[in-house]
């Protein structure tokens, strides 16, 4: 139940399903690096708020015992680091040895998407969330689609930003 309410935030959502895309057509090697990294982040993530670690690992979160050990000042932290948090061991069966921390939950985000970015595959995915389809971006005529439904999407940002802008300055005057 401990992952239920965190897979209900968009951007942690997200965040998962990305290391999830990131898996596909990786090779055994990547994909065991990437999980640890999932391990490492999703399940039992730190990052810091107002200048304390906080857990938003749904393992942490869903664990008094561990989420009391993580947050002791005896527990070892590290910097989550992909590169490095990709060779450390993931224990099951009790707490975890090290935990690894970024300053801001979009670090773990951009960091992880850097590390995606490194496995080598002939080509890219997206969830398309209109489908609800992962798709294959593996020719120029497809980038090319999704770059024309991302300016869709681009002009109702922009026109939902000028409205509220304009709202703001008649609000202030």
């Amino acid at each position: 139940m401990g992952h239920v309410p965190l897979l209900a935030d968009a951007s942690f959502a997200q965040f998962s399903q990305e290391i999830g895309l990131a898996s596909l057509g990786a090779s055994d090697e990547d994909v065991a690096r990437l999980a640890t990294c999932y391990f490492f982040s999703v399940e039992f993530g730190l990052c810091k708020q107002d200048g304390q670690l906080r857990a938003y690992g749904a393992g942490l979160l869903s664990s008094v015992g561990e989420l009391k050990h993580a947050l002791a000042k005896e527990s070892e932290k590290h910097l989550f680091e992909p590169l490095l948090t990709c060779k450390q061991e993931c224990l099951i069966t009790t707490f975890q040895d090290v935990y690894f921390y970024t300053d801001s939950f979009e670090e773990a985000k951009e960091k992880m998407r850097q590390f995606a970015a490194t496995i080598r595959r002939p080509f890219a995915v997206r969830y398309n969330p209109y489908t609800q389809r992962v798709e294959v971006l593996d020719s120029t005529r497809r980038i090319a689609t999704v770059v024309s439904e991302l300016r869709g999407d681009l002009c109702i940002v922009s026109e939902a930003l000028r409205r509220v802008q304009l709202l703001e300055t008649f609000l202030k005057s």
